[in-house]
């Protein structure tokens, strides 16, 4: 009886101990399973950071090269703007700028032209002829100094008329003939655009006009063609 109770005992004792071991080896699996999903998270989270870092930085990099090419598109921008006031300021001070040269008269028609051959002149026509009635304003082509003025071509002959030369400076010399009226006198400094005498029809004239020449030297035999001359100097004749 003794042997038996002994023996229930320690069999009970070894079932005890395998329910002991088991449950410390399910409690331990449980453990390392909590363990491994922790460290699982772990891992997902820092991917998810790092997803989110990469994300915010493409996105940084994408805006400064928007910021970047919006500056080089604002300078483009600026310097066009720039460029276009100024072409607009130059424009505008060059039509307030008095013009260097002008027409000798504002409203005619060319007539005998420069070189021209025909039987009023000695040998070819000395200048060009403006067709404008007699009275018409003439003025100074070109700022200067009046150097002939008066009666007798002012000293070039009676074919000429009444006539004003003046003097502009580096070998240029304007002239003026066939006038009914000279408004100027020799050593008056007249300004380009003044009036300076009014158009007739004295001297050597088939009819009213302006006879007009671009000479070397103040004196008769020196003249160039004077329209080639004053398109040069941008008048539309």
């Amino acid at each position: 009886m003794s042997q038996r109770v002994t023996s229930r005992s320690s069999r009970t004792s070894q079932l005890r101990t395998r329910a002991t071991v088991l449950a410390a080896g399910l409690g331990a699996s449980v453990a390392l399973g909590a363990g491994v999903a922790s460290a699982a998270d772990t891992t997902a989270a820092s991917g998810a950071a790092s997803a989110v870092q990469a994300q915010a930085a493409a996105q940084a990099k994408a805006a400064k090269a928007e910021a970047v090419k919006a500056e080089k598109a604002a300078k483009v921008a600026a310097v066009k703007k720039a460029a276009a006031a100024k072409k607009a300021a130059v424009k505008k001070a060059a039509k307030k700028a008095k013009p260097s040269w002008v027409d000798p008269v504002k409203t005619y028609k060319l007539s005998a032209s420069f070189a021209q051959n025909g039987g009023m002149w000695q040998s070819t026509h000395s200048g060009q002829d403006f067709a404008v009635p007699s009275g018409t304003q003439v003025v100074a082509a070109h700022g200067g100094t009046v150097v002939k003025a008066g009666g007798n071509g002012a000293g070039d002959g009676p074919a000429y008329g009444n006539a004003v030369v003046i003097k502009h400076g580096n070998g240029t010399y304007s002239q003026y003939a066939h006038l009914s009226k000279v408004e100027v006198t020799i050593g008056q400094v007249v300004k380009t655009g003044q009036e300076i005498a009014r158009s007739g029809n004295t001297g050597n004239s088939s009819g009213p006009h302006l006879h007009f020449e671009i000479r070397t030297t103040p004196n008769y035999g020196s003249a160039v063609d004077p329209v080639k001359f004053l398109r040069a100097k941008g008048v539309k004749v």
